[in-house]
């Protein structure tokens, strides 16, 4: 495996998910700055999600159109166009429009960057290489708070957007210089009615939940939006069927493997996008720890997705897909479970070690569903699933934070209180049950599903050999 490939989109991939989270830290003195409220800000962290939700869903058909490396070198530069007008926004106004401009740039640059993995890997080398690409997902959102607070601290929060110009800069030229020129593939015409109903009905989903678990607006306005999207994403369903290309190849989900993959993996997600939001929130209003302590303990986590690294190809190489995701789906929700029993008293030991344990199993796992999403697509469709795996992977995990903003609205509206500890332990408690419930999909699974990726033996494959390398 050439390690230049994955390494060259990780770093990119960082640089989109650390962002992301980075400005969160920064919100009091982002808005102190440009004469607005932290509430009202919130808004620019919207914005981000509704324009990846837009623009996901077009970035398979870009990719195939104008070529995969193409389009990820343009989707970095823009990019780096919407960190630096972020840096000089003035207005709530401006910062908004210019984290919608950032959110474009991500949209394309990890679904097409995954697509360029997958195309110039050979697939029996495709689990170690999503091994590192999964690392900037885990890595980047416990990376951004620490990092937010620091350069807020002691520089000024312009940085926080600026620093990505020469990471952004960086990441071009290598894309130039190393990743594989990769022929652009023959394009229907692009599905405008479903690039309409797609992008309102995932935006709008993205945009309500976001309302609701992070009030910057009234949340009927969140409840409005997210029946919305419900209602467009049942229309582009009766459009898919008229459709001769639909944008999002829905037919896709038909194959159980993919399904797993998608489907397993989005309700495994839906709980683990939970967890960052809830546990440095329990440290800081529960145990009384500065943002600062609760973001060093769980940035353990980030060790933990990155040693797991060394080991994780052998793993399901050992073991197969099926195995390892039934048992990894279930002990991370345990170790979900177990944070419901951290008390101020448990020695920090105890709970980073328990913390560590988590990343290393939620790291394994998120390598292999990424990995299984394309054990049984054919090459031709590969484009198409990209952009409709990265998209259920956006709508997973701001349930995910719904989910967990619901749970601990709705117990302080049974006791009528503060928020306690106790209420922690249930969410956390809840949204492991939901994670474990995952595994249901993973036994459905044939004992030689992704075989011909993960290299085990252990029963005869019937995988087809459909995932190829464009290389060599």
């Amino acid at each position: 495996m050439n390690r230049l490939i994955p390494l060259i989109l990780a770093v990119a991939l960082f640089m989109e998910n650390m962002d992301s989270t980075v400005i969160a830290t920064s919100l009091p003195a982002i808005a102190a700055d440009i004469q607005t409220s932290p509430i009202a800000l919130k808004l620019a962290l919207t914005s981000y999600l509704v324009s990846l939700a837009i623009f996901i869903p077009v970035s398979g058909w870009m990719a195939d159109r104008f070529g995969a490396k193409n389009v990820f070198r343009a989707a970095i530069a823009v990019f780096v166009i919407g960190s630096v007008a972020c840096a000089f926004s003035n207005s709530l106004g401006a910062f908004v429009v210019s984290r919608f401009l950032q959110g474009m740039g991500g949209a394309m640059m990890t679904p097409v960057g995954r697509l360029v993995l997958v195309r110039s890997t050979p697939k029996h080398d495709l689990v170690a290489a999503m091994s590192w690409l999964s690392v900037p997902a885990l890595v980047g959102p416990l990376v951004g708070p620490p990092v937010g607070g620091f350069i807020t601290t002691y520089f000024s929060w312009h940085w926080i957007f600026l620093i990505n110009v020469p990471i952004g800069l960086i990441g071009i030229a290598l894309a130039t210089r190393f990743l594989p020129d990769m022929d652009r593939e023959p394009t229907p015409p692009l599905d405008f009615i479903g690039f309409a109903l797609s992008g309102i009905a995932a935006s709008g989903v993205v945009f309500g939940l976001s309302v609701i678990s992070l009030p910057a607006l009234p949340p009927a306005t969140g409840f409005i939006t997210v029946l919305v999207g419900f209602v467009c994403g049942a229309l582009y369903l009766l459009h898919t069927r008229r459709a001769q290309s639909p944008l999002l190849a829905l037919d896709l989900l038909r194959n159980p493997v993919f399904r797993a993959s998608v489907v397993g993996g989005g309700m495994f997600r839906i709980g683990i996008g939970a967890v960052p939001f809830l546990l440095p929130l329990m440290f800081q209003l529960a145990f009384g720890l500065t943002p600062f302590q609760s973001g060093m303990i769980t940035f353990v986590t980030a060790i933990g997705a990155i040693g797991m690294k060394l080991t994780t190809a052998w793993v399901f190489r050992a073991f197969g897909f099926r195995r390892v995701l039934i048992f990894g789906s279930l002990i991370a929700a345990g170790t979900i479970a177990v944070y419901g029993f951290f008390t101020p008293q448990t020695p920090y030991a105890v709970m980073i070690g328990i913390i560590l344990l988590g990343g290393f199993i939620r790291s394994m796992f998120f390598t292999g569903v990424n990995a299984l999403a394309y054990a049984d697509i054919a090459p031709e469709d590969i484009s198409k699933a990209t952009p409709l795996a990265a998209m259920a992977q956006q709508l997973n995990i701001a349930l995910g934070v719904a989910l967990a903003g619901g749970i601990l609205e709705a117990l302080t509206g049974i006791h009528g209180g503060p928020l306690t500890l106790g209420d922690f332990h249930i969410a956390f408690f809840l949204v492991a049950a939901v994670s474990a419930a995952a595994s249901i999909w993973f036994v459905r699974l044939a004992p030689d599903a992704g075989n011909a990726v993960s290299g085990y033996k252990g029963q005869p494959t019937r995988t087809k050999e459909t995932v190829t390398s464009t290389t060599g």
